[in-house]
Order: C-alpha cells, then sequence, then structure tokens
C-alpha cells in the first residue's frame, strides 16, 4: 500500500506494496517463471500508454506522494503464456477505492490490455491462477465505508480471453457497522 491512502475498501486493502518502477520485458520460459521471481514493469508507464484505458482513471493517476502512485501490481500466470502476466489495480490516493484493473500478457516482447473493469470500486487479483474481480455495490444512501453488497467474480483463460467461470453475490448486515439501529427503551 503507498503512503497516500486510508480506508476504502475493506479487506482489499492490504494487497500488494507499491511496485517498483523498472521498465523491462520479460522473456522466460514457462518453467522458469514459475520458479524465478518475475522481472518488475513500469505499471504506471504501461496504464498511461495503453488506449484502451479511460481518459478518467489516466487523468487520476498522479502521485499521491513524491513518487508514490496509488497502483497495486501483481505477477502470476493468468493466461498460460510463457512470461507472466501483469495485474495493475489503480486506485484512489484519498481513500483507496479501486478506480480501475486490468490484465496485461506479453506478447512478441510488448504487454497487451487483455482484461479491463473500470467500474468504481473494483479490485482484481490472481488466486491459484484465476482472475478474480471484486466489486463493492451500493444502494441509494449508502456510505462509501458500508456498501450495501459485494460480487466476487472469478474468470479464467480461454484460448484468447478470459471467460466468467462463477460470480459470487454477498449482501452485508445492514444492522452492523455504518447503519443506524434503535436503542432499546430504558425501564
Amino acid at each position: 500500500m503507498t503512503a497516500c491512502a486510508t480506508g476504502g475498501t475493506g479487506a482489499r486493502d492490504e494487497g500488494p506494496a507499491g511496485s517498483d518502477a523498472v521498465a523491462g520485458k520479460v522473456q522466460t520460459s514457462a518453467s522458469a517463471a514459475a520458479s524465478k521471481a518475475p522481472q518488475r514493469v513500469d505499471a504506471v508507464k504501461l496504464v498511461q500508454d495503453d488506449p484502451e484505458v479511460s481518459p478518467s482513471v489516466k487523468s487520476a493517476l498522479k502521485p499521491c506522494v513524491a513518487d508514490e502512485y496509488p497502483i497495486d501490481v501483481s505477477y502470476g500466470n493468468l493466461t498460460g503464456g510463457s512470461a507472466n502476466d501483469v495485474v495493475v489495480n489503480v486506485m484512489t490516493c484519498a481513500d483507496a477505492v479501486g478506480v480501475g484493473s486490468y490484465v496485461y500478457r506479453e506478447k512478441d516482447g510488448r504487454y497487451e490490455n487483455v482484461f479491463k473493469a473500470e467500474e468504481p470500486p473494483v479490485y482484481a487479483e490472481i488466486d491459484r491462477g484465476d482472475l478474480v474481480v471484486t466489486q463493492q455495490l451500493y444502494a441509494k444512501g449508502d456510505p462509501v465505508s458500508y456498501p450495501s453488497s459485494e460480487e466476487v467474480i472469478t474468470y479464467g483463460w480461454s484460448a484468447t480471453r478470459f471467460i466468467e467461470e462463477s460470480r459470487i453475490h454477498s449482501d452485508y448486515s445492514k444492522a452492523v457497522g455504518g447503519a443506524d439501529v434503535p436503542t432499546p427503551a430504558q425501564s
């Protein structure tokens, strides 16, 4: 987590620390990719140079403090390629709300966008070779700190794109947290 945010997306805040911005291409065999630490990419440049990323996400992607950007970056094998895929989550500085999640796949020495989700709040991660996207949902009047529900969508790679494999919807209790609960009458 970068030093610019507190609160926000609850259990998702403890994601990987901010990435080191090191330009580079990953060119290893599948077995070497699984056994060696991945070569880091400049995730900020990857997002800023991506024509698939919306202008609003690009304009929000600014350093929070000094050169610390509000991004989480994960590396892993999602698409079965010879190099690790890169999952990038762009967040807000003020409250770490995810504004965009992207997956990049290495092809011919370059990274291409193979997945995007830009409906805040959103957060993507790698779970046992699958892409798992969490999206908190708000009903009218919900405070930002207490969404009404959450959807967790699991995607698997199918030759050229991600296919939804499962969707779990959870409704949250209004009696816990930010909702007003009537106090019992005193006798």
